[in-house]
């Protein structure tokens, strides 16, 4: 093989899909950036994915079309995958690669950024605190996302999660403190991506929103670089401009399958279900890039959804989602044949630091107490529901039945919200008091009889 230059080389080894493998060339590094001028003069870039002594894997952006393996001149950048940054990508629409798609120039970036990001050392995190509003009740009262939180959406097939992220990205607030959305979609169709600009344009949010789409048609290697893009945008406007950024990552399954396809290609053994071994750490490369700083204002706050294969939650993308992250969000799919939106389940779903995060002087001080009580009674609306299917309804107890109006009450009032509704948390609260007060009195053991009196709605339920 002739080198031209210290760093410059001609003719490739191999070709296998978007990759190709070069050998005898000096020792290059992880995650490098290549450029390849093919035989025609077309340069593309790539990204290092494999090194060794001697020896190259590099993925193509553009895909290896048009290339042979003699006469493409291969020249290592000798640095990362850079992106360049600044507080006017907010109101932009960019591809997966971080291109304009609004018909804009780019921005006169203040500083250009690793897209890998950088780890943060633990002993400098700050616990996250303080809520983000969505104006949806059921996270609001039952699953509060917190700042600095990384709290997924787990989904399936046919089911309203881009209309769920669409309005939380609308809806979503802090009080009294600069907020932003980052947008990351991968994978989606045109129509959906469509979906999302005009919804941001419509209710007047895109100048607060940063989009970055990946399109079903773009070249899959192009979905795992599309929330590393979209996380450093984020961590500069949190970071760099002290601002609390809400990032909504879908779908994550998408990513997860761009991963499997690129380790098939590169002939790794695979793990469950095929996906390669290391998709915890690959997830957790991109889940813990969330959080907060000690010392910097700034936030960065995850929303990732994911769509879960035949509904399966044990499913090797949630599952190990699941193990990363600080709760989780799950959409049922018997509550949205009822008609209920959002169908956010409420039994499975948890948000880990909520507890930390409500009551007196940071929600409402009955906030605690009411969120328990009702979890509590729905489990047992679950039971008695399970119960009338085997014994029928008739044979049920006064008490039974009134908790089987409660229930029916809990999903038709609380759990659904118009997709242009937007309630507040003490809104949700007020009408969580509502709902309960249709138990007797005695039956709400974990409320403090102080808040009781307070609170209580007397009235007759049949």
């Amino acid at each position: 093989m002739h080198e031209y230059s210290l760093r410059e080389y001609l003719a490739l080894n191999e070709i296998v899909g978007p990759l190709f493998i070069i050998r005898n060339i000096h020792n290059v590094g992880y995650n490098e950036v290549v450029e390849v001028a093919d035989n025609e003069g077309r340069s593309r870039f790539g990204i290092t994915l494999e090194v060794g002594r001697g020896y190259a894997v590099v993925q193509v952006l553009g895909g290896t079309g048009g290339m042979s393996l003699r006469n493409c001149k291969i020249r290592f950048k000798e640095t990362p995958l850079l992106i360049g940054v600044c507080e006017d990508m907010l109101g932009r629409i960019f591809d997966g690669l971080g291109n304009p798609l609004d018909n804009m120039p780019r921005c006169a970036y203040d500083e250009q950024l690793d897209v890998n990001g950088m780890a943060i050392n633990p002993t400098a995190r700050d616990y996250p605190k303080n809520i983000i509003e969505t104006g949806l009740s059921s996270i609001d009262v039952m699953n509060t996302l917190v700042r600095g939180q990384k709290l997924p959406i787990f989904s399936g097939s046919g089911l309203p999660h881009d209309m769920i992220a669409a309005q939380i990205a609308r809806q979503a607030r802090v009080k009294s403190e600069s907020f932003c959305v980052v947008f990351a979609a991968m994978g989606v169709k045109y129509d959906t991506a469509r979906f999302f600009i005009k919804s941001f344009e419509e209710s007047g949010v895109l100048d607060k929103v940063s989009i970055f789409l990946s399109l079903a048609d773009a070249p899959s290697i192009e979905r795992l670089l599309t929330p590393k893009l979209a996380l450093t945008c984020a961590e500069y406007l949190a970071f760099k401009k002290g601002m609390h950024v809400l990032v909504i990552m879908t779908d994550m399954s998408n990513y997860c399958e761009a991963l499997r396809e690129l380790s098939t290609v590169r002939g790794e053994i695979p793990a469950r279900k095929g996906y390669p071994g290391y998709l915890y750490s690959d997830l957790a490369s991109i889940y813990e890039r969330a959080g907060m700083i000690k010392g910097l204002p700034g936030s960065i706050t995850q929303l990732p959804i994911l769509t879960m294969p035949n509904d399966d939650i044990t499913h090797p993308i949630p599952d190990l989602t699941g193990y990363i992250t600080e709760g989780q969000i799950v959409l049922e799919r018997e509550l949205y044949s009822r008609g209920v939106y959002p169908p956010i389940a409420g039994l499975p779903s948890l948000s880990r630091l909520m507890k930390d995060n409500i009551g007196k002087g940071m929600t409402r001080e009955d906030h605690p107490a009411l969120a328990s009580q009702l979890f509590a009674a729905y489990a047992h609306v679950k039971d008695i529901r399970a119960l009338a299917s085997i014994i029928g309804e008739e044979e049920l107890t006064p008490l039974d039945l009134k908790y089987l109006k409660f229930g029916d009450e809990f999903e038709k009032r609380l759990l659904t919200q118009g997709y242009h509704e937007r309630r507040t948390v003490e809104e949700g609260l007020d009408l969580g008091w509502d709902i309960i007060s249709i138990l007797p009195r005695e039956e709400l053991v974990r409320v403090k009889e102080e808040e009781l009196i307070k609170h209580y709605r007397k009235r007759l339920s049949t």
